[in-house]
C-alpha cells in the first residue's frame, strides 16, 4: 500500500483515543510505583550518600508525575504471578490431563472416526489458544488499582467460558488447518511455530502451557519464542524471564506461600500448595525443561521488536529476521502492543481486511501471522461490517463521544490470521 494512502496515526494529544488516556492516567500509576520503589529502598540504606541520591531521584520523577496528576500503585512482573496462583494451579492440573490424553492417544486407538478424532483436536487447539489469548487480558499496567481477589476473578476456566462470546473475530480454525495440512504433508520435516511474545508473569507461563501442547500434540516440532531485548512497557517479557519462572516453578511451595506483605497485595497468608498441586507443577517443569534441553522450546530475542516504527519495516529493516520467520509454519504474535505494530497502530476502517493493513507481512510475503489480541487500544481491523457501531453503541462503549472505548479495556478480543504464504510474492522481496 501506498504511504500516502495510509490513515494517519494515534496520537497522545487526541483527547479521545486510548494513547491520551494511558498519559494521563496509567503512566502517573506507573511513576507511583517507581517512587516508592526508589524511597523503600533509599531509605532502608544506612549510607547517608544512598539515601540523598534517592531523594533526589524520587524528587524529579514526582515533577514529572506531578504533570500527570495521579497517584496509584503498580504490581511488578513476580507479584502479578504469584496473585495468579490459583489459575496457574488450575491450568497446571489441565495441562497434565491433556497431556495425559495425547499420550494415550499414540499408543491406542479413540474409537473414533477421522473426522471425529479431528473435530476433537480442532476444540482442544481452540481451548489451548484461548487460555493464552486471555492470559493476556492481566495486563499488569491495566491492573494497577485491583487486589489479589480482583485478579483471581480475571482468571481461570470459569472467567475463560464467560468471555468466550467475547471474541468478535475468531480464525483459529482456519489456523489449526494450517498446522494440520502440514503435519499431514511433512510429517518428518521440521514443522516450526513461532510466538512473538508479549508480558512476562502469569502470560508467560500460559505462552508455554500452549507451546508445550503444541509439542506434544504434534502440531509443531519446534517452537520458537521471541522476548524483547529491552522492556518496551514494564511488564514486556525479557530472555532472564524465562528462567525466573522457571526458577519459581522448581521450588512452587516457597515461591507461592510468599508473605503477600512482600508484594504489595491484601489479602490472609497463603496455604500451603497440595500434594496435587506440586506434582502437577513438577511434571509440567520436567516437560518444558526437557523440551528446553532438546532444541525443541527455544528462546531467541531479537532488536526488531523494540526498533520504533510498524512491523510493515521487517522486511527491509532486518532482513535475516524477515527470511527466517518466513520458514515458520506459523508465527503467532501476542497481545495488544504487537497487533497495533502489526497494523502500524493507525485510524483505520474498522471493517478493513486484517492482510491489508500488514504491508510487507501481508500476502505473498511468505510469513504467515496470527494475532492473538485482547484489545487495549484504538486500533482494530478486520470486524464485521456494523460490529464497530455496535459496540460502541454499548454501555462504556463510547457512544456519541466520538472513543472507541470498547476497545481499550481488554474484555473484546479478535484472532485473525494472515496466510502470507498465499498469493504472488511481493515486489522487491
Amino acid at each position: 500500500m501506498d504511504s500516502t494512502s495510509k490513515p494517519p496515526p494515534y496520537y497522545t494529544s487526541d483527547q479521545s483515543s486510548f494513547a491520551y488516556v494511558s498519559a494521563k492516567d496509567r503512566w502517573p500509576v506507573i511513576l507511583t510505583g517507581a517512587i516508592d520503589d526508589v524511597h523503600r529502598v533509599s531509605m532502608a540504606s544506612s549510607e547517608p550518600e544512598t539515601q540523598a541520591e534517592g531523594k533526589s531521584i524520587v524528587a524529579e520523577i514526582g515533577k514529572l508525575k506531578y504533570e500527570m496528576q495521579h497517584d496509584r500503585t503498580l504490581t511488578y512482573k513476580q507479584s502479578a504471578f504469584r496473585s495468579s496462583r490459583p489459575a496457574v494451579m488450575e491450568l497446571a492440573g489441565r495441562y497434565n490431563e491433556v497431556m495425559a490424553q495425547l499420550d494415550s492417544k499414540k499408543s491406542s486407538h479413540t474409537g473414533r472416526t477421522p473426522e471425529e478424532d479431528t473435530e476433537a483436536e480442532l476444540l482442544l487447539f481452540k481451548e489451548m489458544c484461548e487460555i493464552c489469548l486471555w492470559g493476556n487480558a492481566t495486563d499488569l499496567s491495566l491492573l494497577t488499582s485491583l487486589t489479589y481477589d480482583d485478579i483471581q476473578k480475571l482468571q481461570g476456566s470459569e472467567a475463560r467460558k464467560k468471555a468466550e462470546k467475547n471474541i468478535i473475530v475468531d480464525e483459529l480454525p482456519a489456523a489449526f488447518d494450517v498446522l494440520k495440512k502440514a503435519q499431514r504433508t511433512a510429517p518428518n520435516k521440521e514443522r516450526r511455530v513461532d510466538i512473538i511474545l508479549d508480558n512476562s508473569g502469569f502470560e508467560l507461563f500460559v505462552d508455554l502451557v500452549l507451546a508445550g501442547y503444541l509439542l506434544v500434540a504434534n502440531l509443531a516440532t519446534t517452537v520458537i519464542l521471541h522476548p524483547k531485548s529491552i522492556p518496551w512497557f514494564v511488564s514486556d517479557v525479557l530472555p532472564a524471564d524465562f528462567a525466573t519462572l522457571m526458577n519459581a516453578l522448581v521450588d512452587p511451595q516457597s515461591f507461592f506461600r510468599t508473605s503477600r506483605d512482600d508484594t504489595r497485595q491484601d489479602g490472609p497468608e497463603p496455604e500451603p500448595l497440595s500434594d496435587r498441586n506440586l506434582d502437577d507443577i513438577s511434571s509440567l517443569f520436567t516437560r518444558w525443561s526437557e523440551f528446553h534441553q532438546n532444541g525443541q522450546l527455544i528462546i531467541r530475542p531479537n532488536r526488531f521488536w523494540t526498533q520504533a516504527g510498524g512491523y510493515d519495516r521487517l522486511a527491509t529493516a532486518d532482513p535475516r529476521l524477515f527470511e527466517d520467520l518466513r520458514g515458520s509454519e506459523l508465527v503467532i504474535f501476542k497481545g495488544d502492543l504487537n497487533y497495533r505494530k502489526l497494523t502500524g497502530d493507525l485510524m483505520w476502517d474498522p471493517t478493513t481486511p486484517f492482510p491489508q493493513t500488514l504491508g510487507s507481512l501481508g500476502i505473498g510475503s511468505g510469513v504467515r501471522t496470527l494475532a492473538l489480541r485482547t484489545c487495549k487500544a484504538d486500533v482494530v481491523v478486520g470486524l464485521p461490517p456494523g460490529e464497530d457501531e455496535k459496540l460502541r453503541a454499548m454501555e462504556n462503549g463510547g457512544g456519541e463521544s466520538g472513543q472507541r472505548r470498547w476497545a481499550w479495556s481488554g474484555k473484546w478480543a479478535v484472532v485473525q490470521l494472515c496466510d502470507g504464504k498465499q498469493g504472488p510474492e511481493l515486489a522487491g522481496q
